[in-house]
């Protein structure tokens, strides 16, 4: 159960007298808005200084603070850590006393990043807490700027060559390397990083915005020792490279709180790993930053006040489903209000709401741990994914019995999340009981801000739309050129469209009717439902992404 019993910083700092309750509350606000760190808030807002924020976190932690302008660290403790270790998890060495190091860094609560400065550094490893500003500052200024990621690659095969892989991961040039991978992905906004290995070659690709791009590439010796350093890291079995392993890395990157999901993979050619990065700074769980139109804010935000029945967020993976339920969980999340969510894996920490991790392999289950969840009182249920019969009909019993569940499905659009219930093995009368509203979603790119320009679309490409074309005829609709900003892509960020599917009286007994996901779909949108392509072409006609962009992501759903 991810359950914190520490004090909130925000109360420490209220404590100390360094700001005020409704101080707290405006940085609050912001945090849902833009997501990122509430001390973060609280100093762009000058409620306070990042020294404050410091001192607040080194109470909560129980660790000692530093001033930096006033120390000096000592030659042999910077020896001990390298530059792009000390840039990449934003730390800084201070002193050396026997076997103990004492380093200055940000984040207190990530002590794994102490655990890996002990392991490569072979001493104890103390910590002291410093703002990151600071802390930065003096990184840039005792080992100058950050090595690049071709030197790292570099220095990194000279070492490996001839050694052998267990030695060869724990060397400093390629746990440097794998820093500086790591400290880009997180630069590059990166999703995911991926390690895949072939025959000659080992390719490293980023996915950024939903799409890959590769980076300079490690010759293929490395592979080897890149993922048993990653493996050390994840807690995972070096020794066995013939089974897919499943771990979890959490660190400090640039002073910000980054937990990495690790999926290990055999191939052909060699063990290959991806890792999903969970930037718990970058995440803005609010409603309104998800890039939707106000109406359709406004609906999702209404769905949060049910006081029972089943809401499903539908799409393909890496669609977005979990951002907007955790969005919507937020507007929900109040003192009064219980929420428990059951989630495999638990994706990102909220304030104020209890998680719970499914861990199928000692018999934690969707279904076990649905009916112990609703022994504890819970308003609001989250269960991360409906995939099979017996989760389903716990959703439809908690929901029976005065509960509000929020779930998600892997289906195509709204109205084929009924045919879905169906193949589960639920009644149609059960899911008519039960079922609110149904949200299909899918995540376009947007344009890029930098490199934005306008242009009216010509009769070619308008005759391949068919009926939407009528909508776009004669209108200034946007593409980015290209830039430093976005990688030459024309895009950056994304944005989510929807369509919401909420179940009246007519599709009520077009369920019981048995009738054909086309004809619920035809009534869906006889009730006033905005479908996908459409939610796509209001997002283009605001400038806001490509016609491109839209009909490769709802291909398939008109």
């Amino acid at each position: 159960m991810v359950e914190s019993g520490r004090k909130l910083i925000g109360q420490v700092l209220k404590k100390r007298g360094a700001v005020r309750e409704g101080q707290i509350q405006e940085a609050l606000s912001e945090q849902r808005k833009q997501g990122g760190l509430i001390g973060q808030h609280l100093v762009a807002l000058g409620h306070c200084t990042d020294a404050d924020v410091a001192a607040g976190l080194a109470e909560q932690s129980g660790l000692g603070s530093v001033d930096l302008s006033r120390i000096t660290p000592s030659e042999e403790a910077l020896a001990l850590i390298d530059a792009a270790t000390a840039h990449a998890y934003s730390v800084l060495p201070l002193s050396v006393d026997g076997r103990r190091l004492k380093v200055a860094l940000s984040d207190p609560l990530n002590t794994a990043v102490l655990e890996d400065l002990a392991f490569t550094t072979g001493l104890e490893v103390e910590g002291a807490v410093a703002d990151a500003k600071s802390i930065l500052a003096r990184v840039k200024e005792l080992y100058g700027e950050e090595e690049s990621l071709a030197d790292a690659i570099a220095a990194a095969a000279r070492q490996s060559e001839g050694s052998d892989v267990e030695s060869a991961a724990q060397s400093a040039p390629v746990v440097r390397l794998l820093n500086s991978i790591l400290h880009r992905a997180i630069a590059d906004r990166a999703s995911d990083v991926h390690f895949e290995v072939f025959p000659e070659t080992l390719r490293i690709r980023y996915r950024v915005d939903g799409s890959l791009y590769e980076i300079e590439s490690p010759p293929a010796h490395l592979a080897a020792p890149l993922i048993s350093r990653i493996k050390v890291m994840s807690d995972l079995d070096i020794a066995e490279t013939k089974l897919p392993q499943d771990g979890r890395i959490a660190l400090s990157i640039g002073g910000r709180p980054v937990d990495l999901r690790v999926a290990t993979m055999p191939g052909i050619a060699g063990e290959g790993c991806v890792l999903r990065v969970l930037d718990r700074a970058a995440v803005s769980l609010d409603l309104e930053a998800l890039g939707m139109a106000k109406e359709e804010v406004e609906v999702l935000a209404a769905l949060t006040q049910l006081p029972h029945g089943i809401v499903l967020v539908t799409g393909p993976t890496g669609s977005g489903k979990t951002t907007t339920l955790y969005s919507m969980l937020g507007r929900a999340n109040d003192p009064s209000v219980k929420i428990i969510t059951v989630e495999d894996p638990v994706e990102y920490d909220i304030e104020g709401i209890i998680q719970v991790p499914i861990n199928e392999e000692i018999g934690v289950t969707y279904p076990a741990v649905l009916r112990t969840v609703l022994r504890q009182d819970p308003d609001k249920i989250l269960v991360g994914e409906i995939r099979d019969s017996e989760t389903a009909q716990v959703a439809v019993e908690a929901s029976l019995t005065g509960h509000t569940v929020f779930a998600t499905v892997h289906t195509n659009d709204a109205p084929s999340a009924i045919t879905r219930l169906v193949d589960l093995g639920l009644e149609p009368f059960l899911i008519t009981a039960t079922l609110e509203a149904v949200v299909a979603q899918r995540l376009v790119r947007r344009v890029c801000k930098e490199c934005k320009t306008t242009y009216e679309p010509d009769e070619e490409m308008l005759r391949e739309l068919g009926a939407e074309a009528d909508k776009l005829r004669g209108a200034r609709l946007a593409y980015g050129k290209g830039c430093e900003a976005c990688f030459h892509t024309g895009y950056r960020g994304r944005t989510a469209i929807i369509e919401v599917m909420q179940l009246d009286e007519a599709l009520r007994r077009a369920v019981l009717a048995n009738l054909s996901t086309a004809e619920i779909r035809k009534r869906a949108c006889s009730a006033g439902m905005t479908e996908l392509r459409d939610s796509g072409i209001a997002c283009v006609l605001a400038g806001v992404t490509t016609l491109e962009e839209v009909i490769r992501e709802t291909m398939g759903t008109w």
